[in-house]
This record gives C-alpha cells, structure tokens and sequence, in this order.
C-alpha cells in the first residue's frame, strides 16, 4: 500500500488500479493508523476521533460500516494490510510505503474531516511535524541523544604498573561502563573510547573535551599482602571536583567472584550523586540557565519525591525539555510517565484529561522510535494503571524485552502486572529481575514498592513488609505503599500496627476509599486485590 500524509492525502495499493480510499473518513481511518505505534489504534479511539464522544453505540456502528466499505474497496487486500478485533484495528506497517515528505506539503491537506477531535490530533501534528517524522526518516539518519548526563569510566590505573593488575582494573571498569549504560538516565561512553584516553595522569579536561562528557569515574588498583584494593574517584568533568571516593578490596583469587557487591555499590553512587548534584544545581536557578543535560535528570528525579511542590517542578522541567529536545522519545515517555503518576498518586486535578495526556505522550514517543524498549515500557504503564488494559501492557512489556531483555523497568512493571493477576512466582521472578538490573535509576523506593506488591502476590507477607519498609524509608508519601505495607501486616496478624499505618493513609489521602481502590485498581478482580480490599477494610476504611 501506498500512503501520502503531505499535501493531498492518497492511500491507493501499490499495483496499479487495484484499489484507491477515496471516502474522507475512510482515509482518516488509514491516517491516524499509519502514524500510530506499530500501526495499532483502538476501536474506541478511532470511533471518538472521528464521530465524537456524544453518543458510543453511533460511533461504534459508525466504525464498523466504515471498515466493511473498506474491506468491500479493497477486497482480498483488507486482510493482508489489515487486522481487527473487538477492541483494536490495526495496519501492518512493513507493508505500507510512504511517497510524501515533511516539508512538501501541509500535512493531511484538504482532509475536512467535521470532527473537532479529529481536527485537534491533525492540527497539533501540523504544529509539530517532528512527532512523526521517524515514519520518513531515512535508515541513517541518527535520532538525537537525550538531554542526559554523559559518564566515561576510565580503567584503573596499576599504581606499581603490574600488568596482571592493569587487566583486572581494566575489567573492573568494563563491568561498572557495562552496568550504567542500562540506565535510561544516562550515556556512557564506550569503555574502548575511554580506554583510548586512559593514561598515567588523568587530565580532566582533555577528557571533558575529546569525550564531551559531564562526569568521570576512574581511579587505581594495587596488591597489598593478599589483597587487591582498588579506589575509585567520580569527578564531576566541568568543575574538576571530586564528588565521593569509594574503596573495595578483596582476596587476589576470589577478587573477579567477589567483586559484585562492590561494582553493585560504585554504580549505585553514581546514580545518587549525579541525581543529588542536579538537584543541588537546579535548586533556585532559572530554567532557561539549566543546562541541557540536567533537565531529565533533575524532572525525573522531582517527579519521585514526596512532595506535590516537587512534582509540579518537574513538569516544569519536563517541559522545557521537551521544548529543547522535541524529537527525544525518551523525554516524551517521562512526560508520559509524569501523568500516569499524577493520576496514580491521587494528585490530578483532571484524571480523565490526564490519562489522555498520558497516552498521548507515549504514543508521539513510539511515533518517534518504534521499537525503544522504555518508550514500549511506559506505554504498558499507562494502558495497566489507567486504562485497566491488562493485555495491551503485556503485549508492550513482552515487545520492550525483546528488543532490550536488560531493560529494568519492563522486568519491573511485567512483574507487577503478574502479581496484579495472581502469579505470584512469575511476579517474585521478574521483580528480582529488575533489580538486579537497575542499580542508577534514582527511585529505588519505586522497585522496592513493586517489588513488595510480587511478594504479596506470592503470599510471602514477611518479605513484601520489609520491601515496603524499605520503600517508605525512602518515600514516605508512596500511597501504594502504604496500602502494600497495610495489607502484609493484616494477614501476618498485625492488625494493631496496619491501623497505625492506616492513619498515615489517611493523611496522605483524605478521600481514599475501598470502593475507590475496587473501581480504579487494575488488580480488582484478581485475589490480589481483594486482600488488599480485606486487609483495608480491617484497617478501618470503608
């Protein structure tokens, strides 16, 4: 099939004469689905976008006679372009060629659809064409590099200049290089680039320079009796300064087998100090002075902290990010996050506008980059938490860890999306998973939460109590965990104590019901959520 969005919009088959969308409506169908993610639009979405949300079972019938026009139009061409079912249609993209380009043309012209939602996702496209630009991009064409801290790790240097030594310092550094680049939060340089740079002295800024890096990790390696004793400096790049030192030393034969626990804590500290010096930076300065490279860090950041101040900072910077970094996918799909939260946390003033807004963002994200596995990711999080479409978040989490099978937060929510449904093994499985995988992300409380909610899926209530423990000493204000927290102490025979931090619920969340939770809660209608129901319900709420 041939398609063209710019200028007059054709959608005709590729072999001449066989069939031409000629119907307004009908040609939007094929529009808004070629420049969904992966060609996939919801029925509901289709039907609101072009016949309005007035009245569901019209627009509905509507959709439905104009994909059997479609069908009769096309003939044995529908079912090779095209898939339905009861809530989704959905184009096959490998099969579809793009003749226009930004640029020559306005984008749908000529398309007079009488629809006001249709005319608002057209003309939001025509103020920002960039949001589907990935659909014509050329193969080589690069997609910029998020607005994110950039971090070289430079091998440890031998201090007696032993050559055993040397190869276990260098390894050393592969394995702290290979551990941040799973991070969504940072880009590190190759350990082959900043092996090139390695040297007897470490001169900071001729590394800043031929890197164009913000941070540096390097450091020494040395024998001492049986020990092998490395230490490590981080530095920030553009200042000079040194912003903690570590030291790990272990026996010289177990020193490979042992040297987890210290890599795991190096890692872990740049993670936070990075996070912590943003947000010393951003702290009272005008957005318009933060440099590039701190807006995500010090946005994401925000959005996780305890206090709704915070969490409308970081929309702020979140914004300007985007603003900066208009064709970032990554920064799209915080921002879609950021709403997911908004909703979730009890927050949004607006929760139907919000969800919108959520969707939305991760869809311009996969518009953008089809196939990134944290854009896949945080499109899952919207369907699950808000939207309550299990099986549109297990198909997204599914695809992110295909494309990426070390991407944390797909292990993290796939496993909260087993314990929403009762497979508490599958759930426990992948939540470790996840942290064995995430030692960056500054929001170690949010694994910890999840990772209480698999074990109370798994009825281990001693263990989801000391993750939730663990996840309030970092986020107190975190109202699932509190409501994880509460119903590990009920069924553990705590019921005294699960009052107490019923109180701290209330607090936190005047309104907060269990009839509430029942309606909203993606778990509802699993056995998880009706412990959590039970448990509540003992903890003194209606």
């Amino acid at each position: 099939m041939e398609i063209n969005l710019f200028g007059s919009c054709i959608v005709r088959s590729h072999e001449p004469g066989a069939f031409e969308i000629t119907g307004k409506k009908h040609r939007a169908i094929f529009a808004l689905l070629a420049t969904a993610p992966h060609g996939c639009r919801s029925r509901t979405f289709l039907q609101e976008t072009l016949w309005g949300v007035s009245c569901y079972d019209t627009g509905r019938q509507s959709l439905r006679r104009a994909l059997s026009d479609i069908k009769s139009t096309m003939g044995p061409y529908f079912s090779q372009l095209i898939t339905t079912n009861n809530s989704d249609v959905t184009l096959d993209l490998n099969r579809v060629t793009f003749s226009g380009r930004p640029g020559q043309g306005t984008f749908l012209e000529g398309l007079d659809v009488p629809s006001p939602d249709f005319h608002d996702w057209r003309d939001s496209i025509r103020a920002n064409p960039d949001q589907i630009h990935s659909l014509f991009r050329p193969a080589s064409s690069p997609l910029p590099r998020p607005p994110v801290p950039t971090v070289t790790v430079l091998p440890l240097l031998s201090i007696e200049n032993n050559h055993e030594l040397s190869v276990l310092g260098d390894w050393f550094a592969e394995e702290i290089c290979r551990s941040l680049s799973r991070s969504n939060l940072l880009a590190v340089i190759s350990h082959l680039s900043s092996r090139a740079l390695a040297g007897r002295q470490v001169d900071i800024e001729h590394i800043r320079t031929r890197l164009g890096v913000d941070y540096c990790v390097s450091g020494s390696i040395r024998m001492f009796d049986d020990q092998v004793i490395t230490d490590v400096d981080f530095l920030d790049a553009v200042s000079g300064r040194i912003l903690w030192t570590r030291r790990f030393s272990g026996k010289v034969r177990d020193f490979i087998s042992d040297a987890g626990h210290g890599l795991r804590s190096i890692v872990e500290s740049v993670g936070s100090a990075i996070a912590s010096d943003t947000l010393s930076y951003v702290r009272g300065r005008p957005i318009s002075e933060i440099a590039d490279h701190r807006l995500l860090m010090a946005g994401v950041s925000l959005m996780h902290r305890t206090t709704l101040r915070d969490f409308a900072k970081s929309r702020e910077l979140l914004d300007e990010a985007i603003d900066r970094s208009p064709r970032s996918a990554e920064v799209l799909a915080w921002r879609g996050k950021w709403h997911v939260l908004s909703v979730f946390n009890g927050w949004s003033t607006d929760a139907a506008k919000d969800t919108k807004s959520a969707v939305n963002c991760t869809a311009k994200a996969l518009d953008i980059e089809p196939e990134n596995a944290f854009c896949l990711t945080i499109d899952g999080f919207a369907h699950n938490n808000l939207l309550r479409r299990l099986d549109v978040a297990s198909q997204r989490y599914e695809s992110a860890l295909d494309h990426n099978p070390n991407e944390a937060l797909s292990w993290l929510l796939r496993g909260t999306l087993f314990a929403f449904q009762d497979a508490g093994a599958q759930a426990v499985h992948a939540a470790e998973k996840a942290r064995q995988l995430s030692p960056v992300d500054p929001f170690k409380y949010y694994f910890d939460s999840l990772s209480a909610t698999a074990h109370l899926a798994a009825e281990d209530y001693e263990t989801a109590l000391k993750f939730a423990d663990n996840s309030l000493a970092r986020n107190q204000r975190h109202l699932s965990t509190l409501r994880a927290k509460i119903t590990a102490l009920h069924f553990l025979g705590r019921d005294d104590e699960a009052r107490d931090v019923g109180d701290e619920l209330r607090r936190r969340q005047p309104d907060f019901s269990v009839e509430g939770y029942m309606r909203a809660h993606p778990a509802a209608d699993y056995q998880l959520g009706q412990n959590a129901a039970r448990a509540l319900r003992a903890a003194g709420f209606q």
